[in-house]
């Protein structure tokens, strides 16, 4: 058996018949012999065919098991998983992603050779098409998701949160399991319960995957808005749970709306300069970005850009506003 340590997989599904044997194979293409692993697959009512792929699957490897998710969302998939399984550590994945084939591997040796409590890789951003590619462009830049190290940079240290994760199952028995009222943003909720307890998050560029994000601008649009909504969510039911970038894009929504408004009703250019000034220094930087994004992709994709940064953003902005109206009416479960 080579002394290896047992590992389980959880990977929340729902409706991914299109990604979901993609993800299967690069799983059971890893390096990191089967006999230590189970893969377990947690599914959320999925509709479509996602089910019936997995269950084929599970006739012809015994390690892949394949659990009823009645509540639908990830942290109740996730603590379904951890119930269930069987390994000295656990390592969540995502079904709408590849594997490189040492990523088990990877985040084995970094469990057994650092003091961190979870550890994780670079999301790398898998795209076709032109909206596609400038969508990928766009998030993979510090000004499109800020200073999320795992999406841009892939610098090598400790930080406050990392995609997924691959956890020391005592890390769930000492901190407890994923928060099921949040329906996104539980890994960062997660991640900060364990810094706030004195435990440590790494990242290596060493761990890698990649993820297909959305390829259409409507798709983003709705991802942005339910991050943006998230966000505040989290922030309410876990203070300090999410980092200062998770709220600029609401601070600018709130800002320039109120310029406007004041500015328009009580007929006050004072207010109207400040809306143009933030405007105008918005786009300066995102032309910029979009600039510098491009110039290994190719300057087709920066008209583009501009708009699929403006749109992420002001989605994202909009989706923190009814977050908070939805926490100041009392319709956020505590």
């Amino acid at each position: 058996m080579g002394g290896k340590p047992f590992v389980s997989i959880i990977i929340p599904v729902r409706n991914e018949e299109r990604y979901i044997e993609r993800c299967l194979y690069s799983v059971l293409n890893q390096d990191y012999a089967k006999e230590h692993l189970e893969i377990i697959f947690v599914d959320g009512k999925s509709n479509d065919k996602t089910k019936e792929i997995i269950t084929q699957y599970t006739k012809e490897y015994n390690h892949i098991i394949l659990l009823e998710n009645p509540n639908k969302t990830v942290p109740y998939a996730m603590n379904r998983g951890i119930k269930q399984a069987k390994g000295k550590y656990i390592i969540r994945m995502d079904a709408h992603s590849e594997y490189e084939q040492d990523y088990i591997s990877q985040c084995v040796y970094y469990l057994g050779t650092t003091d961190a409590d979870n550890v994780g890789g670079v999301a790398l951003c898998k795209s076709s098409g032109y909206i596609g590619n400038t969508i990928g462009l766009a998030l993979s830049s510090v000004f499109g998701v800020g200073n999320s190290i795992f999406r841009t940079t892939g610098k090598e240290g400790y930080v406050d949160t990392v995609p997924f994760g691959a956890f020391r199952r005592e890390v769930f028995e000492q901190y407890g399991l994923f928060d099921e009222r949040l329906t996104r943003n539980e890994d960062n909720e997660m991640n900060s319960r364990i810094r706030k307890a004195g435990g440590k998050i790494y990242l290596t560029p060493k761990i890698r995957f990649y993820y297909y994000h959305r390829d259409r601008i409507p798709d983003l649009a709705k991802q942005g808005y339910s991050n943006g909504m998230w966000n505040i969510i989290a922030h309410f039911l876990h203070p300090g749970s999410m980092a200062i970038r998770h709220f600029v894009p609401f601070t600018f929504v709130i800002s320039i709306t109120l310029f406007l408004l004041v500015g328009m009703i009580g007929k006050n250019n004072f207010f109207i300069n400040f809306f143009l000034l933030e405007m105008g220094s918005y786009f300066a930087l995102n032309i910029f970005f979009s600039i510098r994004s491009c110039i290994k992709k190719g300057f087709k994709y920066i008209p583009m850009l501009i708009i699929v940064f403006f749109i992420f953003h002001f989605s994202y902005g909009i989706g923190s506003c009814m977050g908070l109206l939805k926490t100041i009416l009392g319709k956020v479960r505590q």
